[in-house]
């Protein structure tokens, strides 16, 4: 009887070898890992702890960018191959405590100079070498003035993106290149109410 004979496309397919072997053929794929599975699973937990740190943002002095409540992912390792860039966001150490204090909290701004540069905020505008710089990431433009700043080699300017509402080098100046703890990577969760 012809039609209990398998057809010519089944035998195709069994014979052609990458289809072959698929994977819901065998459902070993479900198991556990083992040990081997489990020491990988183990060094990846403590390379991403090393290297890496959720932060939780307490003031709005990073706002629109980060916002009071926001969680964020913070790496930890790529300063130690590159120099820190205009632009980055980074946390840091508070430069005016002393490294023995108890209270030593961290900070979080936005890095807009580096060794070498003139800085100066006047007439509501930012001037890095005297150039007014375009910055639409700020919520409003600052209503202060600074006076005329040269960084200094191993220093940063650092500047919150509420430029009128954040504690940072227009107060206290320039920021140790010493003192920064890592470089913002995204935020991981925002409340909903915000």
């Amino acid at each position: 009887m012809s039609f209990l004979r398998p057809s010519a496309l089944y035998e195709l397919l069994i014979t052609y070898s990458s289809l072959r072997w698929m994977p819901c053929q065998s459902w070993g794929f479900l198991r556990w890992p083992g040990l081997e599975g489990f020491m990988r699973l183990l060094v990846v937990v403590l390379l991403w702890s090393m290297l890496s740190e959720i932060r939780h943002i307490p003031s709005s002095s990073m706002y629109p960018t980060l916002r009071v409540g926001d969680r964020i992912i913070v790496e930890k390792a790529s300063f130690y191959i590159r120099s820190p860039a205009i632009h980055d966001i980074v946390t840091f150490r508070d430069p005016t405590k002393q490294p023995g204090d108890k209270e030593q909290g961290d900070f979080i701004k936005r890095i807009v100079a580096k060794a070498g540069d003139f800085v100066q905020v006047n007439h509501g505008r930012l001037f890095v070498n005297g150039i007014a710089q375009k910055e639409d990431f700020i919520a409003e433009r600052p209503t202060y003035k600074s006076n005329l700043t040269i960084v200094p080699q191993g220093h940063v300017y650092v500047l919150g993106d509420n430029r009128n509402n954040s504690y940072d080098s227009h107060f206290w100046g320039p920021l140790p290149i010493k003192n920064i703890v890592g470089r913002f990577v995204m935020c991981c969760y925002r409340p909903s109410n915000c």
